[in-house]
């Protein structure tokens, strides 16, 4: 496993295991400026918005599993693209899902940074989805 694999990888980890703590501080060490997450249904947010969930407690994950991960270096950029399985809630209804998720690192500093995620749902439309009956 290359260098550059093994500390994307424990990005990974680390932002995984931020989100089921609810960990603003440290999701936010793990952002680089201009952070976007693209949702499964298409929904965009920054990285202040993308935290926001988490300090108004609207979003609660339970548990998160990101595995399955392949990670391709080009030069100061990574992508990984793994599976991620979450069961949470946003604003008290199910939001669990099982996602191929897809994270851009930017190396910064001498490490990595998330400057995206984006979710595409595995397996139909999510059970939260509006207009899905």
């Amino acid at each position: 496993m290359s260098s550059t694999e093994e500390q994307v990888r424990a990005v990974g980890r680390r932002w995984a295991d931020a989100e089921v703590r609810g960990d603003t501080e440290a999701l936010g060490a793990l952002v680089a400026d201009g952070f976007r997450l693209v949702g499964p249904v298409g929904f965009v947010l920054d990285g202040p918005q993308w935290l926001a969930r988490y300090r108004t407690g609207d979003l609660v994950t339970k548990s998160l599993d990101w595995r399955d991960v392949e990670v391709r270096e080009f030069g100061d950029t990574a992508i990984a693209i793994g599976v991620h399985e979450q069961t949470a809630s946003f604003k008290g209804a199910p939001a669990d899902g099982k996602f191929r998720a897809t994270h851009v690192l930017v190396r910064e500093d001498g490490g990595w940074r998330l400057a995206g995620i984006h979710l595409s749902a595995i397996g139909g439309p999510l059970p939260f989805t509006p207009g899905v009956a």
